[in-house]
């Protein structure tokens, strides 16, 4: 875990694969998962995207109940346009939740205008998971869409 983290924070709530709450002194920080994009299922404008509920499942079998830690990237904004926090989130043992869900075919590699610290690492793990059909990358996900 790199040393400028912060936390360890609560995990307050799971909002979907890549959108979770802590508990920072008591207030709910919502935090956005830097470098990573799942399928929507909150979006009140778009419908429940394919693979959407399994990415959310994911997210909450990694987090609920566990404390995290926060990396901000120096390249990227802090806050988002929507006042999300934006933050790779590593649990206790060192495990990086962001790389986790590209690994495992739960969620995109995602840039969103500049490269960040980790890019080269998910767009590989991306890359890795196409090939070997994890998640939604399966030809059996979404019907085989």
């Amino acid at each position: 875990m790199p040393a400028e983290v912060q936390g360890p924070f609560d995990v307050a709530g799971v909002i979907d694969g890549d959108t979770i709450l802590v508990d920072d002194a008591g207030t709910a920080t919502t935090v956005r998962l830097l470098g990573i994009d799942t399928p929507e299922t909150v979006d009140p404008d778009q419908p429940v995207q394919c693979f959407g509920p399994e990415a959310s499942a994911q997210a909450k079998e990694l987090l609920t109940g566990h404390q995290v830690w926060l990396e901000t990237d120096p390249s990227q904004a802090t806050v988002d346009t929507y006042g999300r926090t934006l933050a790779y989130i590593w649990l206790s043992d060192n495990q990086l939740v962001n790389l986790q869900l590209i690994e495992e075919g739960y969620s995109r590699e995602y840039t969103y205008d500049n490269p960040y610290r980790y890019q080269d690492t998910f767009q590989a793990a991306q890359a890795d998971a196409v090939h070997a059909r994890r998640g939604l990358w399966s030809p059996t996900a979404c019907g085989g869409a």
